[in-house]
C-alpha cells in the first residue's frame, strides 16, 4: 500500500516530469523511471517502468489534444509509424520483463546518456510542411516505427527523442510538425507497454494516479514557462541535458555498487 510520503513524492515527481516535458519537449519523460526508483522508492525496476509507461501515455494524450487543435499533427504519417511501433513496443516489453532489474537500470542509464547527446545536437529543421503519406515514405515510416517501438517497449519510455528524428528522416516534415505528430506514437507505445506490464501485475495503480495528476500540473507550468523563456530555449535545453547526464551517471554508480 502506498504511504503518504510516497504519494507526495510521486506527485512531486510527476510534476517535475510534466514540467520538463512542457519546458523542453521530447526527452523530458526520460526522468520518470529514475525518479520512481530513487526518489519515490519503488523497489522493483519493472514496476517503475510499467507505471511510468502509463503515466507518460496519459501525458502524451493530454499534449496531443493541444497540438491537434493547432493543426500541427500529420495524422497519416504518424499513424503508420505508430501502427508498426505497437508491434515493436509489445515485443520490446516482453524482452524487457525478462531482463534483471538492476541490469535494466544500468542499460537505462546508458540510454539516458545517448538521449543527452541527441538533445544537445538537436537543431531546427524547416522541411516540407505539406508532406503526406506516400508509397515512398510509408515503408520507411513502418520500419522506423518498429525499431523505435521496440526500444520504447523495452525501456518503458515515451521515445519522443527517437520518434521525432525518425519522422523528420522519413518524411522531411518540419521539426515542429514532427514534435506534434510524435505524440501519436508516444501515446500508442506507452499504452502498449503499460498494458503488457499490467497483465504481469507490474503497474502500481495508485502511484500512477498521483504521478499523472502531478504531471498535468507540472506540464501546464512548463508550457507557460516555455513561452516566458522562449528566448532562452537553447540554454534551457542545455541545462536539462546536464541534469539527465548527472542522473545517468548516478544510476550507473548505484548499479555498479
Amino acid at each position: 500500500m502506498m504511504s503518504l510520503a510516497q504519494g507526495l513524492l510521486g506527485a512531486a515527481s510527476g510534476s517535475l516530469v510534466g514540467f520538463s516535458l512542457g519546458l523542453v519537449g521530447g526527452g523530458g519523460s526520460i526522468l520518470a523511471v529514475p525518479l520512481m526508483v530513487y526518489l519515490v522508492g519503488v523497489p522493483n525496476a519493472h514496476v517503475a517502468i510499467g507505471t511510468s509507461s502509463l503515466a507518460v501515455a496519459a501525458s502524451a494524450a493530454f499534449n496531443l489534444i493541444i497540438h491537434a487543435r493547432s493543426g500541427m499533427v500529420k495524422w497519416d504519417c504518424a499513424a503508420v509509424l505508430a501502427g508498426a511501433g505497437i508491434i515493436g513496443a509489445f515485443l520490446g516489453s516482453l524482452v524487457g520483463k525478462m531482463v534483471d532489474g538492476q541490469r535494466l537500470l544500468m542499460m537505462f542509464a546508458i540510454l539516458m546518456l545517448v538521449v543527452a547527446v541527441l538533445m544537445r545536437r538537436r537543431r531546427d529543421h524547416s522541411g516540407n510542411q505539406f508532406v503526406r503519406l506516400s508509397k515512398a515514405n510509408a515503408p520507411v515510416l513502418a520500419g522506423l516505427g518498429l525499431a523505435t517501438g521496440m526500444l520504447s517497449g523495452f525501456f518503458g519510455i515515451g521515445g519522443g527523442f527517437l520518434i521525432v528524428p525518425a519522422l523528420v528522416f522519413a518524411t522531411d516534415m518540419p521539426l515542429v510538425y514532427a514534435v506534434s505528430s510524435s505524440l501519436v506514437a508516444v501515446l500508442a507505445f506507452g499504452l502498449t507497454t503499460a498494458t503488457s506490464y499490467a497483465f504481469s501485475g507490474l503497474v502500481d495503480w495508485p502511484l500512477t494516479a498521483v504521478f499523472i495528476a502531478g504531471g498535468l500540473v507540472g506540464g501546464f507550468a512548463g508550457v507557460k514557462s516555455a513561452h516566458l523563456l522562449a528566448d532562452k530555449r537553447t540554454l534551457l535545453n542545455d541545462a536539462f541535458v546536464g541534469v539527465i547526464s548527472c542522473v545517468a551517471i548516478y544510476m550507473l554508480i548505484r548499479s555498479w555498487m
